[in-house]
């Protein structure tokens, strides 16, 4: 059987892992797309050990990047989650770490030209149908992937590249709390349903039995936890505007607590099913957003208390890796707190270049 080869690059965004594609070079129709993609990765097969997929959702992912005719804006970047374990590509959510990876692919593959120094490149989240900028290092003109930053989830340091987003609010359900309540009960359970970029349902751990420090592993072992878990999730994605999310990745389930290594939150995040390793950028971003949230769950458990008109707060949101620092503009208005603007620190790293292998089939499966 003959095999075609695609342009593709292998890189790491942030803390997670995946194929990297000119959207010229795959096809236009999201079946053939999919297929090809499956293909590519190697699922279904929870080895994957026939494709470039890592056996993980964190090392199964792919992005799409694509120069666009939208105004002041630079390439749009969609998300594809590639399933190890099932014949499934979701678009259903965005994902802020393999953002990380766009913008030095675009400078890479001549979508963009860079500056002498710091390249800032405007991306067109297709998922989410928001904004974001990433501010790349560029010294003489070149993406600078060596530097002095370190991202917990990741070995050694990187060159530091910032992110910015506006307006995310609500960018899958159509409000920042799609439930129109800070607090809401499930099952028993208080839950805060909220989306800052990612639809996120915010629960207690101890609720559940648990401290907050167990391992990734140690959760998804406990069987009871994570069914008890699943049918708040079904419960909170009717109520998050999202519909019957049986087969989505969305919303993921964050169990908080009090920090134990000097941050402001202690996490457990599902993404749905598994338990993350770390937490999800966007994901972080709404629950640093929880936490400033008179009577949300999360603001039962942050060790933080900001207070003012107008001011940034930085939320250190601690995960089973380390700690994630989300920076937050934040404008207080007849009791209303209202989040102007978030930041982010990631880094990035070109792992590969060049072609991907598919069996020719793939390319015209349906």
């Amino acid at each position: 059987m003959s095999q075609t080869g695609i342009p593709c690059s292998v890189m790491r965004g942030g803390t997670s892992k995946g194929l990297v594609f000119s959207g010229g070079d795959l096809p236009l129709d999201p079946a053939a797309r999919d297929a090809l993609l499956l293909a590519a990765m190697g699922s279904p097969d929870v080895r994957q050990i026939d494709g470039m997929g890592g056996a993980h959702p964190l090392t199964s992912k792919v992005a799409v990047v694509s120069p666009t005719e939208r105004v002041d804006v630079d390439v749009e970047y969609l998300f594809l989650q590639v399933w190890p374990d099932r014949a499934e590509v979701s678009d259903g959510q965005n994902c802020g770490n393999m953002l990380a990876a766009v913008g030095p692919f675009a400078i890479e593959s001549g979508l963009v030209q860079a500056l002498d120094g710091v390249t800032p490149i405007r991306i067109w989240m297709t998922n989410t149908a928001t904004l974001a900028t990433a501010y790349v290092l560029t010294p003489g003109g070149q993406v600078a992937y060596e530097g002095d930053a370190r991202i917990d989830g990741v070995p050694g340091t990187h060159a530091p590249l910032r992110i910015e987003f506006a307006d995310i609010a609500g960018s899958s359900t159509g409000a920042l709390l799609p439930t129109g309540d800070a607090r809401d009960v499930i099952d028993g359970y208080d839950v805060t349903c909220i989306d800052n970029g990612m639809p996120v349902v915010c629960l207690r751990a101890g609720d559940f039995g648990l401290t907050g420090a167990e391992s990734p592993g140690e959760i998804e072992a406990n069987r009871e936890v994570a069914s008890r878990i699943e049918a708040i999730r079904l419960v909170a994605g009717e109520r998050m505007n999202l519909g019957d999310v049986r087969d989505r990745t969305v919303p993921k389930m964050s169990l908080l607590s009090a920090p134990a290594h000097g941050g402001s939150i202690g996490t457990r995040t599902f993404i749905p099913h598994r338990v993350h390793d770390a937490i999800g950028v966007l994901g972080a971003a709404s629950v640093a957003t929880a936490c400033l949230l008179p009577g949300s769950v999360a603001h039962d458990v942050v060790e933080l208390r900001p207070s003012g008109v107008s001011e940034h707060v930085d939320v250190d949101v601690e995960h089973p890796s380390g700690f994630f620092t989300v920076g937050l503009d934040v404008r207080e208005a007849e009791g209303a707190i209202s989040i102007d603007r978030v930041t982010l620190l990631r880094t990035a790293r070109l792992l590969m270049r060049g072609e991907v292998y598919v069996p020719s089939s793939a390319m015209s499966r349906p």
